[in-house]
């Protein structure tokens, strides 16, 4: 295992420096958030760009000198078609022409009225009651902004992707200034490794599973007549990449969606009932198979990585929460003052699972799916591009 740097210091006014030096960027990620949000969904872009160029390389007869292009149209015509399905689905989806809109508030009165009836309630209370103290004017307003937001969000998104890509190519030149002598350089690098190998195999792993669980989440949708279900097919499939929040609403979104538009419960209840069984099975056999030593993150970690970049960030700091995580235990590693907290953030109280050129015996079978689909995951190149 490669020792982490010494940093010398005098504690406790180096602690103290630490301390402070710790609040302001939290202050500053906070007050920035309008600026860093687009530029660190770019950063990730760019390096699922990465990815799918050193894929199509491998896997596909395209010449290498056409792959870089074939990736970057690949992954931004990917990301703009998310953003135009999402707001699309979303501004259609209460519209009298799903013919959905109009029957929420007596199904859902009707819902009161069984549930008042088994429990014993005299009195249910209406719709009407329900959201009497609601804003619904404020609501909805806030909504199109966020909806407003994601749009503009997208295109800051594209143009800071564009001049990531455009300093792309003096990328080995600057670290060959920023580090002159080999081994710092070596050192580095191998950081880089360990990042970008942890970013694509937490990308992997979620779109493989996810499109598992989609496959069959269609399947029962279609079969139970539930309207718009390739929306809500597209829609578990991006909250996937949300860790925790990610399960929950794609085990109860459809459901409560088929209460409203179907006079029986049993739609909803084999919705719900299909929908976590098939969400216990991949989370607790599939994902473990495929992580192995990729995701070397403790559960607790991810949790408060989602909370605390929720937080900052909203809805797209909660997408990138396991990615940052993944990028923070790899750059605290490598420096002995900050090792105990890479320690703690890892899974088994090893920071460096897997060194940069060194492939490890996988764990509990975790290449099955990988030499399946023909990609051991992750896939590690160790050449810097």
């Amino acid at each position: 295992m490669k020792l982490p740097i010494t940093v010398r210091h005098s504690s406790p006014a180096a602690h103290a420096v630490v301390l402070i030096a710790v609040v302001a960027a939290g202050a500053a990620l906070y007050w920035l958030r309008d600026i860093l949000t687009p530029l660190a969904m770019a950063m990730f872009l760019m390096i699922m760009i990465d990815g799918v160029k050193r894929a199509i390389e491998r896997r596909t007869p395209i010449p290498p000198r056409f792959a870089g292009a074939a990736a970057l149209i690949a992954v931004v015509l990917g990301f703009l078609l998310s953003i135009w399905i999402i707001v699309d689905g979303a501004a259609g989806f209460f519209t009298d022409a799903s013919g959905v809109a109009g029957n929420i508030g007596p199904r859902i009165d009707q819902i009161s009225r069984d549930v008042s009836a088994l429990v014993g309630i005299s009195d249910p209370p209406t719709f009407h009651d329900m959201i009497a103290g609601i804003d619904v004017r404020g609501w909805l307003t806030s909504a199109a902004f966020q909806v407003q937001g994601a749009a503009t969000g997208a295109f800051f998104v594209m143009i800071y992707l564009g001049f990531l890509l455009a300093s792309q190519a003096g990328f080995r030149k600057k670290m060959v200034g920023m580090f002159p002598e080999r081994g710092p350089r070596q050192e580095a690098l191998e950081v880089f490794e360990r990042v970008r190998g942890g970013v694509e195999g937490y990308l992997w792993v979620q779109a493989v599973t996810g499109a598992m669980i989609c496959a069959v989440a269609w399947v029962l949708m279609r079969a139970v007549g539930l309207q718009n279900a390739e929306f809500w097919t597209f829609v578990i499939f991006i909250v996937g990449f949300i860790p925790v929040l990610g399960g929950a609403v794609a085990g109860c979104a459809p459901p409560l969606f088929a209460l409203v538009q179907f006079e029986s419960y049993w739609p909803a209840a084999v919705l719900f009932v299909g929908l976590q069984v098939l969400l216990f099975l991949v989370g607790n056999l599939v994902q473990p198979r495929m992580q192995g030593d990729n995701q070397n993150i403790d559960p607790i970690v991810v949790l408060l990585a989602l909370a605390f970049w929720g937080k900052l960030w909203g809805v797209a700091g909660m997408f990138l929460s396991t990615p940052l995580a993944v990028m923070a235990m790899a750059i605290l590693a490598e420096f002995k003052g900050s090792r105990w907290i890479a320690v703690l953030l890892s899974g088994d109280g090893e920071p460096y699972a897997r060194k940069p050129g060194q492939e490890s015996p996988p764990k509990g079978g975790s290449s099955w799916l990988g030499r399946l689909l023909g990609r051991d995951v992750p896939s590690q190149d160790r050449s810097l591009k």
